[in-house]
């Protein structure tokens, strides 16, 4: 009985007593005492108990082959190869698809000079499975340790029968090789480029192998003559480089250097550009080698056209790549390959009637024209092809100018007025636009057909009324002409628009026409008629310098007198600036002209510049802070508001307040001052 049952102080779980347990496992175990065999009765019991250790192993799991392996050795190392060899056989029997057994097998045979028992074992494996290519390899090579060549050859037929994969044909023809069997290596090659490469093995590298295995053995003929097969049975759907780049570094070896380009020219043109990288590569190393500038040249052409047709695949309507790629065959290729270029280009047509999307797409024309003028020398084409871009372009929606002027130019240039003029009339007709107008009528001042010209400008005013640069060009026309009344007319017209784009522009160009003619009166006239239009301050100054020029004696009153006017018209304006610049203006000019008395009185005019506070407001309306500003008192509007007199007599005030303030702060000093 246990008298004190309270737990131990020191406790054991279950994974302590595990891990003990474990780790005594590992404890070296002491060696089983050494036996000693000293007569046959021992050596019978030792192998009678061991042979029935074998059997048990064996008969508890039958499917080991490990176990039958061991005994089979076991029985073999005793000498007993009658024993080994039934345990063999009844292993065999139990799994016959074991390759190592069978492996082990016709080793034991082999290692005991049973060649007849090997040879026996290695035909009823090949026999069983013919697949496993180890069992052949074993046959064919103890056959040949042998001396056995016919036997070896002989299993090498027989394994050629099942087609198996390349490396056991290259094990044959390395057989016939080491036997100097040229000619018999030659025909098993043939047999597996014809018999079975069609069906087990299409691939490109045996055909190389072939060849390179003639040329090895010196037979050139017979090496090109299977490159030469391997291009007519890959064809152009199945290309590969590395057959070309083969065939071509064969030739280059023969000192063949034309049929080199040949044949690396044929793989470019038809092997799409990301498969043919190395071909490119090594096309260039020839080159470089053996060829000349213009070799190196096409090379660098041909690599960039692959690109750019990529490119074009890619996206049609990629004009860009189609102007480069354009570019580089117009460098370096015949008329009807840059036509057929060009044709595919202009094929790409916008799929949006949008002028944006034909702004670039629009130059193919125009190039494809120029080409077959400059280049081509073709002015038949080049009017068709103008003529189709007309065609295409839908002038209802947008037009280009450009392609109507171009083909109106290169008209002129075949001495074809009529067509010119007729398809410059046709787009006026069409699609009138500013530039066709303006490029019509320089043709026709070009030739000095000014009855022309006037009927243009006429059209084209009745077109845009409100262009002024169109009324400042006729009125110009009429004066080169002589014809003054015709231009003051225009003029005249010019002005009285209802709406123009550029007025101050139009009024510069009649003042200044008026002042050429010198004609001061209309030009005064022209000067009021335009400030009952608009009192900007620019109109008074140009007003009073054009007085000033005039060059009579009343010039500086009249001058004078213009200012006088500016300024009391401006005392109304909103725009402070305007008006300090016209008293500048002034100021400059009574510095040059005037007297003490007027450059007294207009420095008085002169407005003070003061710095004031603004309060800003938001988008919102919230409050934005403040910001300052520089504003003008003018003298003149001081004496006519008794507001600013108010304030400044305030801020005076203010001034005084603050010293006496400042005075009683400061009680020392008054004493200082009365001592």
């Amino acid at each position: 009985q246990v008298k004190n049952k309270a737990p131990a102080e020191v406790q054991i779980t279950a994974e302590q007593l595990l891990r003990e347990a474990k780790e005594r496992e590992l404890e070296l175990l002491p060696p089983p005492p050494q036996q000693k065999i000293t007569d046959v009765e021992e050596l019978n019991d030792y192998k009678l108990r061991k042979r029935k250790t074998f059997e048990d192993n064996i008969r508890k799991n039958r499917t080991v082959i490990s176990n039958w392996i061991k005994y089979a050795q076991w029985e073999e190392s005793l000498k007993e190869i009658q024993r080994a060899r039934s345990i063999y056989e009844r292993a065999l029997d139990v799994d016959y698809r074991n390759v190592t057994l069978w492996l082990k097998y016709a080793e034991m045979e082999m290692k005991n000079r049973q060649v007849n028992h090997a040879r026996n074992i290695w035909d009823r494996a090949i026999t069983t499975l013919p697949r496993v290519n180890q069992f052949w390899y074993k046959y064919t090579y103890m056959e040949e340790m042998l001396g056995n060549v016919a036997g070896s050859r002989q299993v090498f037929e027989r394994w050629m029968e099942w087609q198996p994969e390349e490396q056991a044909w290259h094990s044959y023809i390395n057989f016939e090789l080491r036997y100097k069997e040229v000619d018999r290596a030659r025909t098993i090659y043939e047999r597996y480029i014809l018999s079975l490469l069609v069906i087990v093995h299409p691939d490109v590298k045996n055909w190389i192998k072939y060849a390179r295995f003639e040329e090895k053995h010196s037979y050139f003929a017979h090496a090109r003559k299977v490159y030469e097969r391997a291009v007519e049975f890959f064809g152009e759907e199945h290309m590969d480089e590395h057959l070309y780049v083969a065939f071509a570094k064969f030739e280059e070896n023969q000192k063949e250097f034309e049929r080199v380009r040949v044949i690396y020219k044929y793989a470019l043109d038809r092997i799409p550009k990301q498969e043919a990288q190395n071909l490119f590569k090594n096309y260039t190393i020839f080159e470089k080698k053996f060829g000349d500038r213009r070799g190196i040249e096409d090379i660098i052409v041909s690599k960039r056209r692959f690109q750019y047709e990529e490119e074009v695949k890619a996206n049609p309507h990629n004009y860009d790549a189609w102007f480069d790629y354009l570019r580089l065959v117009e460098s370096d290729a015949d008329a009807e390959t840059v036509r057929e270029v060009y044709e595919r280009a202009i094929a790409n047509v916008p799929p949006i009637q949008e002028k944006r999307h034909w702004k670039r797409y629009i130059y193919l024309w125009i190039n494809y024209a120029l080409y077959e003028e400059l280049e081509a020398k073709a002015s038949k084409r080049t009017r068709q092809v103008y003529q189709a871009c007309i065609e295409l372009i839908p002038h209802k929606k947008f037009t280009f100018a450009k392609i109507w002027l171009l083909y109106a130019q290169f008209e002129i240039r075949q001495k074809n007025l009529p067509l010119a003029r007729r398809a410059l009339g046709t787009s006026i007709g069409k699609c009138p636009k500013n530039k066709l107008f303006k490029g019509y009528i320089e043709l026709e001042l070009q030739l000095r057909e000014f009855d022309r010209c006037r009927k243009l400008y006429e059209k084209f005013l009745e077109f845009a009324p409100e262009n002024c640069t169109s009324w400042i060009k006729f009125a110009e026309l009429e004066t080169i002409l002589g014809d003054i009344d015709r231009a003051r007319a225009i003029y005249e017209l010019a002005i009285g628009q209802p709406r123009l784009d550029m007025p101050e522009v139009l009024w510069k160009s009649y003042i200044d026409f008026e002042i050429e003619q010198e004609e001061y009166e209309k030009t005064r006239n022209l000067y009021r008629r335009l400030l009952q239009r608009t009192q900007h301050v620019k109109v008074w100054i140009s007003f009073a310098q054009f007085e000033l020029s005039a060059g009579r004696e009343e010039s500086l009153s009249r001058c004078r007198q213009i200012y006088e006017e500016a300024n009391k018209a401006m005392r109304n304006c909103e725009e402070k600036e305007e008006r300090v610049m016209l008293l500048e203006s002034w100021r400059n000019f009574e510095e040059e002209f005037g007297t003490d008395t007027t450059k007294e009185r207009i420095d008085k005019l002169m407005p003070e510049k003061i710095k004031k506070r603004r309060k800003l407001q938001a988008e919102d309306g919230s409050d934005a802070g403040w910001e300052e500003y520089y504003d003008y008192i003018f003298p003149e509007d001081t004496a006519n508001q008794p507001n600013l007199k108010l304030l400044a007599m305030a801020k005076l005030w203010k001034k005084q307040q603050q010293e006496s303030e400042a005075a009683e702060m400061d009680p020392d000093k008054d004493i200082d001052e009365s001592q």
